[in-house]
């Protein structure tokens, strides 16, 4: 009787840990403004809602002082690619890398694996947690639309997606969706917004209606167009448009909004 007490305690201790964490989960903002750098030091004065940084490069003192300057930052991590040169990159068997991506030592994943990747993804979600993020930005998450290596299915990428959105909600984080303006309407109900590179450059930017009817953010990063090229059509739809280099090292940022 004892050990059905407890395990009946320790489901209703987890049920209100999943639920005080929904309830403590940032819901972005429709008209979020926000900055985006992965590399170089980070410039910490830009007057924004929220920064979106990597999960391993930033420490948490860098996070508690954008929350004490009165910003939310967003954790960037690669869930879809392998990366060398991270510090968890030996986790990663071999069978599951797959051809590059274009970028120096980057490979895609097998993500049908899920047994494989789920622990080594959760792991690097708990990082961006226990550093005090508030949301995720998950990377790569359209393997399927490319030449990966492996026989991607666009149902398979659904459910690792879905999976990926779960898991950050479960760990008390909001998370936008990455690039993939083709699974929109099956991935809006999971996602708490989107990150979209270049979508007026490849006219794209109608894909993500769904989420902007839903009050959710849109941010868009444009590299190669100029802003009179697009802000105007951004702003017009609700987008967060901005313009930053490709490299993302603080060289460039120049958004619709100012």
């Amino acid at each position: 009787m004892r050990r059905i007490f407890r395990s009946h305690l320790v489901v209703l201790v987890l049920l209100l840990l999943a639920a005080s964490a929904a309830q403590a989960r940032w819901k972005p903002p429709q008209h979020l403004t926000w900055y985006w750098q992965l590399t170089g030091r980070v410039q910490m004065s830009h007057n924004v809602d929220a920064y979106d940084l990597d999960a391993f490069d930033t420490s948490a003192g860098q996070v508690r002082a954008l929350h004490a300057a009165g910003r939310h930052v967003i954790c960037y991590v690669d869930v879809g690619t392998w990366e060398s040169y991270r510090p968890d990159a030996a986790k990663f068997p071999k069978s599951v890398l797959g051809r590059g991506n274009g970028w120096p030592g980057e490979r895609w994943l097998d993500i049908r694996r899920l047994s494989v990747l789920e622990p080594i993804m959760t792991a690097r979600m708990r990082i961006c947690r226990q550093k005090g993020f508030d949301a995720l930005e998950p990377d790569n998450i359209d393997g399927y639309t490319n030449r990966t290596g492996f026989p991607l299915t666009a149902q398979e990428q659904l459910t690792y997606d879905e999976w990926v959105a779960r898991e950050a909600h479960k760990l008390g984080l909001a998370v936008l969706q990455k690039n993939d303006p083709g699974q929109v309407r099956e991935l809006e109900p999971y996602f708490d917004g989107v990150l979209d590179e270049q979508c007026n450059q490849y006219s794209e930017c109608s894909a993500f209606r769904p989420y902007l009817r839903a009050g959710k953010p849109v941010l868009n990063a444009e590299y190669k167009l100029s802003r009179s090229r697009f802000c105007a059509a951004d702003t017009r739809a609700g987008i967060m448009g901005a313009v930053y280099s490709i490299d993302l090292n603080g060289s460039k940022f120049a958004p619709c909004w100012s």
